[in-house]
Parts: C-alpha cells; structure tokens; sequence
C-alpha cells in the first residue's frame, strides 16, 4: 500500500474530516500486557504516513499513562492528526484495578484538565463519555461537556456504550460528532437501534474491538493460555473455556473468504466493518488497534477491499452464534438499558 492512501470522512455533520480508519492506542500502554514503547512509537508514524489521522485513547488507560505516551507524537503533529479521550471511569487511589463510573460535573471537570495537561495539548478534538451512569441525568452530563466546548477546551462531543435514546437526548442538549461502540464480525448489537438513531442524527460511528480484541486475527484461540496474566481479555467470557473453543470454530468461514482475496483474516474482518458505512448510510471508522508498524500497514490494506454479496452474507452469520458475553459485567456497557 502506498503512502497516504487512505480516503477520508468526517465525523458527524460539521465535524472533522478524518482517515477512514483510524487507531486505538489503549493496547500500547495498557490491557494487552507488556509492550515496546520504541515499536509503539514507529507505530504511531507510520500510520500518519499512511492517512490514518484519528488517535484514540482515554484517562483510564493506564491511569493516564496512555495519555501521557501520545503526548510527543501530538506534538510534533498537532496540525495532522485529531486526538480522541475519554472520561467518566474513576480510578479509587486505594484499588487500582477498579473502575467507577462517573458522570457528575466536577469529576468532569477534574478530568479534562487532566488530560489536557497529560496530552500537552490546548484542545481536545473529540471528547468523549467513556461509559454512562444511569443515575445521572445524560442531558446534565452532556451540558456539562457542552461549557467545555464554549470554553474552548474540546472541539466536539462523542458517546461511548450508549442507547439510541440516550444518545437522541443527548443531541437534543448539544451536537454529538461520534458514537464509540463495539462493532465487529462478533459483536452487532448496535445495528438494531443506535446506528440507525446515528444515521438519523448525522453521527458518525466509532467501532472499537472491530477485530474482537484480536481474537478474529486468530492470533490466540484461549486467552488463559495463551495470553500473558496481565491482559485483560482473560476476564472476558468469549475468550476462555468452553466459549473459546466454540469461537474459535466460528472463525473458519473468515478464513475461507481471506485465502480467497489473498488477505488475512484481520483484513476481512475489517474489510467487513468499513462495508457498513455503505449497508447503514453513515460514517464509519474503525478503530483497531495495534503496537506494531507492520500491522497497522496491513489494516489499512484491509480498506481497499472489497467483498462480494455472497461473502458478506457468509460472514454476516457468524454473530448470531458466538459464545459469551463481551464482558463479564454487561451492566458496563448499553446492552442492558436498550
């Protein structure tokens, strides 16, 4: 793939105009187990080279580590890139394993100067709400954001897990440019209401796993064995047991439809997750993530393929039959209040 080739979009009606598929940083300091800082960094380069434009990451990641490791790449490219954070998951100082969600206006408060100060940056891009507190009113929270705008602190708003409803108040309040959710082969809840409630709305979608938290690429079958005691998706109830055996099976279709385009498995599957921006009507971009500079090239690839109505519906039966909640907890996601 040549340099700068991928096309963009923009997110939401009146927002930025981003690459197609953009990066989720999470994994080069967090949830993934250890990581090369150096190979995170040629990562971060060679997906600017290539077009991809959209960096994502948020204060929770690694208690804002993440945040903090950007903060050279942003600087010597603020004018190329959009920056994405996220807010809302508190990390109690006597247990930092845990996550509290919260939606109030001083938290909020709290947290964007935080990270504007750890991402050295005068202006966020795109400031997301990183998961929602029923208990809060979500028009409050967003009004809350929108101040942060007219103050100059952020340039535009984001949801992250949320329900259709949700995010109708929430634009209701203020202009929403992007709604984070998980969104792959393996994970299509949200095509039921809040993508088209976004296709209504002239919102963007964020889909973030687009690759199943690896688990797609094949590069592990059971995540207790084959991944380090650190990581995350060992927590995570499709990826161990009886639930990994029986998604791994799932993969087979996938791995049909990639020999046939001479491409790997993680490129059909993303390949399939870009084709939604044409089977929905909406912006679609992706965020996989990566800390390598060879597969960050390999996902852009994955842009200029095209699959044909058979292989799409092939692969378009695999979510129907997957094993296991996305997480063990779901009350932390939007899935129960839909």
């Amino acid at each position: 793939m040549n340099d700068s080739t991928l096309a963009t979009t923009r997110l939401g009606d009146g927002g930025p105009e981003v690459g197609v598929q953009g990066l989720g940083c999470m994994g080069m300091s967090f949830g993934y187990g250890p990581s090369d800082a150096h190979e995170s960094r040629a990562t971060l380069e060679r997906a600017l080279e290539l077009g991809v434009t959209l960096y994502d990451t948020a204060d929770a990641y690694g208690a804002g580590e993440n945040e903090r490791f950007l903060a050279p790449f942003l600087k010597a490219h603020r004018d190329e890139v959009v920056i994405a954070t996220k807010f809302a998951l508190s990390v109690p100082p006597d247990d930092p394993t845990r996550r509290v969600i919260r939606n109030d206006r001083p938290y909020l408060r709290q947290a964007v100067e935080g990270s504007l100060k750890r991402l050295d940056v005068d202006v966020i891009d795109l400031y997301y709400l990183h998961r929602r507190d029923p208990d809060v009113p979500i028009e409050d929270t967003v009004g809350a954001m929108a101040e942060l705008v007219r103050e100059g602190k952020v340039r535009r708003l984001g949801l992250s897990e949320v329900t259709a409803g949700e995010l109708r108040t929430a634009q209701a309040v203020h202009p929403i440019a992007a709604v984070q959710s998980e969104w792959s082969l393996f994970s299509r809840d949200i095509e039921a209401h809040v993508v088209p409630a976004a296709r209504e709305l002239g919102v963007a979608l964020v889909p973030y796993s687009p690759l199943g938290r690896g688990f797609l690429t094949g590069s592990f079958v059971d995540a207790d064995q084959d991944l380090t005691p650190g990581d995350f998706r060992r927590q995570q109830p499709r990826f161990t047991g009886g639930n990994a055996r029986a998604n791994a099976a799932l993969l087979e279709p996938l791995r049909a439809v990639a020999k046939a385009h001479g491409a790997t498995p993680a490129q059909i599957a993303l390949a399939w997750v870009q084709r939604q921006a044409v089977v929905h009507g909406l912006p679609v971009v992706p965020i996989p993530g990566t800390r390598k500079p060879g597969r960050v090239e390999e996902n852009a690839r994955a842009v200029g393929i095209k699959l044909s109505a058979e292989e799409l519906a092939t692969l378009d039966e695999i979510a129907a039959q997957v094993a296991g909640d996305r997480y063990a907890d779901m009350t932390f996601t939007s899935a129960g209040r839909e």
